[in-house]
């Protein structure tokens, strides 16, 4: 072969996806694509002055991190907005609001998220709290699992929101004896106010810098947004495809648009967003809503709310007709499935297109996947589905409160990771960014260890080997995205998407996991993250190979 790489990418620790563990290797690029994967240091023929050599020794080399299931804008909106895991009371969290509303004087409205009604000590999320320390600009406060919002009088007003205002279509807007609304909001309601909030192109902008400078820090190489809810609009779509065209989208989007019954939207995407970094990949919507708030769809009622089992977001003869219609015409689709009874739900939709419209290797999801019946754990497999499911989330709630919602019974069919791949699922990884952070790391560290912050362990026998976690994290996406000849794994013909850590994840303890940082990022060929710990300096020779280097840059 005779060419001269543009890139050189060595290390004695490379996971390229296809061995069981890391190997000595350098890593050929010409052109934005791997060209070459040969043996450490054997790089010779590739090289001239001008060829740029990283070699990270014994530190991590391995495929860009993707992240199956985030919500893009609305992550870049709240990463920079109040916290609120920490309150233990709704006065606690309304000071907390102020404390940050204070320092944020110019802002038109206040955002922030994360408190859980199940945690506090007292009080409930009413208005009235937020009035009191912030009477004059719009506030919304998403709850930790994002189906429900919390917001002020302002707001309310904003969103032309009184006693007279009827309730959206599966949604709630909550109300005192009086009717009056008490700023609480639940599922599509929460829409009412968010779609009214003002976010100019010029913010939309920053946010998405403020993203793609996060993704390009924690190894996020591509990304499937999955809109802001509840409303999913597409319109950032065209925002994603002119940093393109500008050469600023440091990560590949892929996007989906909600599943309604009209197909016409997504054909025009489909044809219209094809591109190497911009992708439409099909439909996605919700069958139930979460647990926390009593919308997760069970088959059996909740432990602590007897005769309460939730429901469909939507009619099920509806989510299935829409289904099958958007089967037909070749669209992948994803449902939003907490509970047992909407998993269930979801398979039996995707096997009733099957039937309808024939096999075919359509890589439906079916996200979260939070509880699951043990006779439909098989059917991801039989019905080839894949499960997108985020190990993070373990640490979104208590495992007490949790038990209490659904029993210990059902807490053995709990964010399984381990019974479903044995059983045949594809597993999927992701963060659901902004509900926990983008940072993969974190939820690698879950899945192999299922220890949460507070040290309680989550069915130990769940735990998964590093390999498989970091798989779900990288080939598994590439896969479900149709791109598992392009992305996924380090191999001669894939684009060059690429990181390296600050250490060997295979020989540190798993617990240590989560501290790694990621101190190398390449995106179709580009460098777009890099942090120097050791020299970098001119070398004139290798003295084991006697390569000639005009430049080689070492991470010790």
């Amino acid at each position: 072969m005779s060419f001269t790489a543009d890139v050189v990418i060595s290390g004695k620790s490379v996971f390229t996806g296809v061995t069981d563990g890391p190997v000595p290797a350098s890593i050929i690029i010409k052109d934005n694509k791997i060209v070459e994967v040969v043996d450490y240091g054997d790089c010779s023929n590739f090289t001239d002055e001008k060829t740029r050599i990283y070699d990270f020794g014994e530190q991590l080399v391995m495929p860009g991190f993707h992240d199956f299931h985030i919500h893009l804008l609305m992550g870049g909106l709240l990463n920079d907005s109040v916290r609120l895991h920490s309150a233990r009371s709704a006065r606690e969290a309304a000071q907390m609001v102020k404390a940050y509303a204070d320092k944020r004087g110019n802002d038109p409205f206040i955002i922030g998220s994360s408190w859980e009604q199940n945690q506090w000590e007292e009080g409930e999320p009413h208005r009235s709290y937020l009035d009191e320390v912030i009477p004059d600009r719009p506030v919304l406060l998403y709850q930790a699992e994002f189906h429900s919002a919390w917001v002020n009088s302002k707001a309310l007003e904003l969103a032309g929101i009184d006693k007279n205002t009827e309730n959206p279509l599966y949604g709630e807007i909550g109300r005192d004896k009086h009717g009056e609304p008490t700023g609480l909001l639940v599922e599509h309601a929460v829409g009412l106010v968010t779609k009214v909030l003002p976010i100019s192109l010029e913010v939309k902008e920053k946010l998405l810098d403020r993203f793609l400078a996060e993704a390009a820090k924690f190894g996020v190489t591509s990304v499937h947004d999955l809109l802001r809810v509840p409303e999913m609009s597409v319109e950032e779509a065209d925002l994603y495809a002119s940093y393109e065209e500008q050469g600023k989208l440091t990560a590949r989007v892929h996007f989906v648009a909600p599943l309604t019954g009209d197909l016409t939207q997504a054909r025009s995407l489909c044809e219209k967003f094809t591109s190497n970094m911009v992708q439409f990949c099909g439909f996605k919507q919700f069958a139930d809503g979460v647990t926390t708030s009593y919308t997760a769809y069970l088959l059996d009622e909740y432990s602590n709310n007897p005769g309460v089992v939730g429901s469909t977001v939507f009619p099920k003869e509806d989510l299935k007709k829409w289904t099958v219609e958007a089967d037909r015409e070749g669209f992948r689709v994803r449902f939003h499935c907490i509970g047992d009874g909407a998993v269930q739900f979801a398979l039996d939709c995707f096997e009733a297109a099957r039937q309808e419209n024939g096999a075919r290797d359509a890589r439906h999801s079916i996200e979260h996947v939070e509880m699951i019946h043990p006779d439909d754990i098989k059917r991801f497999h039989e019905l080839g589905v894949l499960a997108s499911v985020q190990p993070e989330h373990i640490n979104v709630t208590q495992r007490a409160v949790y038990e209490d919602l659904i029993g210990a019974e059902r807490m053995n069919y709990n964010f399984l990771l381990k019974t479903m791949m044995d059983q045949g699922a594809t597993m999927v990884f992701s963060s659901d960014y902004p509900v926990v952070e983008l940072n993969p790391l974190l939820g690698v560290h879950r899945a192999v260890t299922r220890l949460d912050d507070e040290g309680v362990v989550w069915g130990e026998q769940e735990r998964i080997s590093l390999k498989d976690a970091l798989l779900a994290y990288t080939a598994a996406p590439a896969y479900g995205s149709f791109r598992e000849k392009e992305l996924g794994t380090i191999e001669a013909g894939k684009w060059a998407d690429i990181i390296a850590l600050d250490c060997n994840l295979f020989t540190v303890p798993c617990e240590e996991i989560k501290e790694a940082k990621v101190v190398f990022t390449m995106v179709d060929g580009k460098v777009v993250h890099e942090i120097a710990h050791g020299d970098q300096d001119q070398v004139q020779g290798d003295g084991s190979t006697g390569l000639l280097i005009q430049r080689r840059f070492r991470y010790e």
